[in-house]
């Protein structure tokens, strides 16, 4: 391996079991979406949008792939380059994903609504060889940001924008226009980096998370086999410059030959409208995309059923959403993962009713999971290790951290597995209210408040306690039309106390938000609202 970062390597005897049960072989990411394109060409390629719509077929995509890996290789760029690119979910961005695939180049997708100082760390990090964006959306100006940004990257070879003309780059219809298109995947290393991922889910700033084409492949073939969302074709809203809207939207349907279904804003009257149209499923990923749908006045029926079979994860998923969807004739199921190790656990729908409800799902094929430094509950660190686990961050000193010598991956996730070995989750190790002493499970507190009548979405993380050191603060999302005095302090209290929880686990402050920040996933960022809380002391 040649790669700029420090990559691990799985133990001879992993590797080997890897490649003989069939998980790991010699395929890289350009040869996979190539045969999924070619397989479907028929297929449809739609990208909804207000502003820059595309509805075409996946020959279309294959096509302008095609012409951006010649534009890339007339720049120069092949094996050990990095191609980074910023786009809403609009058929550029697709097209300079698989483009730079096929190239051989490692990818960076950034999340189009990260601004300035997001953007300076993973490009400083990174360092691209090539650089893709929009030149605005909805109110970001990515063009702008990136200007002010090239004096600290003179190694960046070329600057393409899309749909918008700015000094310094280059029209990304001119760039693609000037080259010979490059349909047939160049030759890599398996080993060598596919795809850089930078994640700020529960820390304030981006961490690369580094994938090879045999870890992101495996995990690529493992969701595609998984088919937590049905048969029907997936609309997805989560961007395609995150690991969940790549993966879910792009590189998962592209190699089984699904097609693509994109929105760039996920407007829920116009999700439930599109899926109408074009007959697609809706609402997988992410609790914040159901409720999203469920909570809409105009669903109906007929939204139900093309919503059979739904797919949760990314965040915790309290049972009341999965009971709601239950009665809706909606099946959910539950999976547990991240960034770094995309799937260590996931239900399935033929599991029975309480195991999807209660549960995160069975550890997958080929996953080795354990419960490190488990308490009297039985609840503790899930460490895990497997063919779709992640080489390292882009800076090894966290490597070093997450790692211990046997290879085994320390989530700072808590979960427990019961008898049959299903995982649940009860916390984040950063989650845990440390109130006198004494530890309470956010999780907890929040499956019973979401039960509560005008309840949509609910977070409880620690506020500073000048006695206890720490206590709970609940930060609700209401229901349209929910009178807020319903749900104050003294109304949470009572739901508890009449629910049998311990008063000492109660929430002390209560915060009602019109919405909560998000990571790209829907996922809520705790620690930002635990900044503000410390911020105000």
């Amino acid at each position: 391996m040649t790669s700029r970062w420090k990559l691990r390597t799985a133990a001879p005897e992993l590797a080997a079991r890897y490649r003989a049960d069939g998980f790991w072989n010699d395929d890289t990411m350009g040869l996979v979406l190539a045969a999924g394109m070619a397989a479907s060409m028929d297929a449809p390629a739609l990208f909804r949008s207000d502003v820059r719509p595309y509805m075409g077929t996946v020959a279309d995509l294959a096509a302008m792939s095609a012409r951006v890996a010649g534009a890339l290789a007339a720049d120069g760029v092949g094996p050990g380059d990095v191609v980074a690119f910023q786009a809403p979910n609009w058929f550029e961005a697709a097209a300079t994903f698989i483009g730079a695939a096929l190239a051989g180049a490692s990818v960076i997708p950034i999340v189009h609504f990260y601004g300035r100082k997001e953007v300076a760390y993973v490009l400083s990090d990174a360092q691209p060889t090539v650089v893709v964006c929009s030149h605005s959306f909805r109110g970001i100006e990515h063009a702008a940001t990136m200007a002010g940004l090239r004096a600290d990257l003179p190694d960046v070879r070329r600057w393409v924008v899309i749909a918008g003309e700015a000094a310094g780059f280059t029209p990304f219809e001119a760039w693609i226009d000037g080259a010979a298109p490059r349909p047939d995947p160049v030759a890599v290393d398996p080993d060598e980096v596919a795809l850089v991922a930078y994640t700020s889910g529960t820390t304030s700033d981006p961490k690369g998370v580094i994938h090879t084409h045999r870890t992101i492949l495996s995990e690529i073939r493992q969701l595609g086999q998984l088919r937590a969302t049905g048969d029907r074709p997936l609309l997805t809203g989560a961007p395609v410059g995150h690991g969940i809207g790549l993966l879910g939207g792009l590189l998962i349907p592209v190699a089984r030959g699904d097609g693509v279904h994109y929105i760039d804003v996920w407007e829920p009257g116009a999700v439930l409208r599109a899926m109408i149209e074009d007959d697609v499923t809706a609402g997988s990923g992410s609790t914040f995309f159901l409720l999203s749908l469920l909570d809409h006045p105009g669903f109906g029926p007929e939204h139900a059923a093309r919503m059979a079979h739904i797919g949760l994860g990314g965040s915790t998923v309290p049972p009341a959403i999965s009971e709601r969807a239950g009665a809706l004739g909606i099946s959910v199921v539950r999976s547990y993962g991240s960034t770094e190790h995309p799937s260590v656990t996931g239900g399935h729908h033929d599991d029975p009713p309480e195991k999807r409800i209660h549960t995160d799902g069975r550890p997958l094929p080929g996953i080795e999971m354990r419960i490190a430094d488990a308490d009297a509950t039985g609840a503790g660190e899930i460490w895990s290790r497997g063919p779709e686990l992640f080489v390292g961050y882009t800076r090894p000193e966290l490597t070093d951290a997450a790692f211990d010598d046997d290879g085994w991956y320390a989530s700072g996730d808590v979960g427990r597995v019961d008898q049959d070995g299903y995982l649940t989750i009860t916390d984040r190790k950063k989650d845990v209210i440390i109130r006198g002493g004494e530890n309470v499970s956010a999780v907890e507190v929040e499956d019973l408040l979401i039960r509560m009548v005008g309840v949509a979405e609910v977070a409880v993380v620690a506020a500073p306690d000048d006695r206890m050191g720490e206590h709970g603060c609940a930060f609700v999302r209401l229901l349209p039309g929910t009178d807020a005095t319903t749900v104050d302090l003294a109304a949470i209290q009572a739901h508890l106390a009449a629910a049998g929880l311990a008063r000492q686990k109660w929430p002390e402050e209560v915060r009602t938000v019109v919405d909560f920040p998000r990571t790209p996933s829907g996922k809520i960022q705790k620690f930002v609202l635990r900044d503000r809380l410390r911020s105000e002391q």
